[in-house]
């Protein structure tokens, strides 16, 4: 029997959220924190961080 991913329950957790909040991220923040949080956890040991990238950190785009 396959073993079951680690972050799988925060996964899952992220396509209910946006589902019940028309796909606005921004409402769903706590749980896209909770899935990479277990995906920093994981390093690299769960299916469902495969395509969860961090995102890069914002250049500063003003023009000083």
């Amino acid at each position: 029997m396959p073993q079951k991913d680690p972050c799988q329950k925060q996964a899952c957790a992220i396509q209910k959220c946006l589902q019940a909040n028309k796909y606005l991220e921004s409402l769903c923040e706590e749980v896209i924190r909770d899935m990479r949080r277990c995906c920093e956890a994981q390093g690299g040991n769960s299916v469902c961080c495969s395509g969860f990238k961090d995102p890069k950190p914002t250049e500063d785009k003003s023009d000083t």
